[in-house]
């Protein structure tokens, strides 16, 4: 037993240390448990949990064996002897009398009060030991908990815990976006460019955003969005004017601002996939709102060829 319980440990010691060795991968167990170096330690723990579970089973189960059998002997010598066979009571019986300290059937009437009601009788029966543990325990908890939490500030409260969590979470995003550097958009200076990649990627998020569900995903207009198809807007028609219209919204209108949500590319690509829509005629659109707006011809032009491609 003790060979298998140092082979185990040897094994234990060795998965651990391969598995600081190949740590900077940088991968979770879950995104690829066949090949992580952390598999060998998990299987070895895994089996010996199980080994464990199986042990006090069995256990358990010969225990249960030896006491049935050790039952019927005494029962058998009582025969022989002519007395009456008493069963002792096992550990568990012990146990849970010392812990709820019951007083036996034949023993109630030393508790019985003076009173009854209806010939009903009361037992003057104590609260059980474990209660009382655990109400005294939650007094013990109860005074460390001020103590530390209050007086000694050794951790922080619910409040402090939060601002900790949220300062961390944009630090992380900070360092995120260090990572992935992205070029600023000048709103001043934005033009309509006819690339596919940008309007692919606003539909995307147009149609993984309320977006769809106000103006359809196909732009034609909706119960509250209007018509994103023709040449009629309300907040103007040009680049700049549909980019600052889904930045800073509309909310007398039901226009949510999407600024603070999505990140500036996410903006200017929704932009150029909704002047993509222009002149794309879908079916059952809404009628025409707001006031005329004509593009260029260029940005016409690539529109058109734009959502040809798609």
């Amino acid at each position: 037993m003790k060979r298998i319980l140092l082979i185990l440990c040897g094994t234990l010691v060795a998965a651990s240390s391969f598995a600081q060795e190949k740590s900077a991968a940088g991968k979770s167990f879950l995104d690829d448990p066949v090949s992580h170096p952390m598999l060998p330690y998990y299987v070895i723990i895994g089996l010996l949990v199980i080994s464990i579970i199986v042990l006090v089973v069995v256990s358990i189960y010969v225990l249960s064996v030896v006491k049935m059998v050790n039952e019927q002997i005494n029962r058998q010598k009582a025969e022989k002897l002519g007395a009456v066979y008493v069963p002792s009571p096992g550990w568990w019986s012990k146990f849970a009398q010392s812990m709820n300290a019951s007083v036996p059937v034949e023993q109630e009437k030393d508790i019985e009060l003076d009173h009854s009601y209806d010939g009903i009788k009361e037992l003057d029966n104590h609260l059980p030991p474990w209660w009382k543990w655990l109400f005294y325990g939650t007094i013990g908890w109860a005074v460390v908990y001020v103590v530390i939490f209050h007086f000694s500030a050794s951790l922080p409260l619910p409040e402090e815990e939060y601002q900790i969590e949220i300062a961390l979470a944009e630090e992380e995003a900070r360092q995120l976006k260090a990572r992935q550097p992205q070029a600023a958009i000048d709103e001043s200076n934005l033009q309509f460019t006819a690339d596919p990649a940008m309007i692919e990627k606003g539909k995307t998020v147009f149609s993984n955003n309320p977006c769809g569900s106000c103006h359809r995903n196909d732009g034609a207009g909706n119960t509250i969005g209007p018509n994103l198809t023709d040449e009629y807007w309300i907040h103007g028609g040009d680049v700049k004017s549909i980019f600052n219209t889904i930045k800073n919204g509309a909310v007398e209108k039901g226009m949510p601002a999407w600024g603070k949500a999505m990140s500036q590319q996410d903006l200017r690509d929704v932009t150029f996939y909704i002047l993509s829509l222009q002149g794309t005629n879908p079916l059952d659109a809404k009628a025409p709102q707001g006031e005329l707006f004509k593009e260029t011809t260029s940005v016409k032009t690539d529109s058109t060829k734009i959502q040809a491609s798609l």
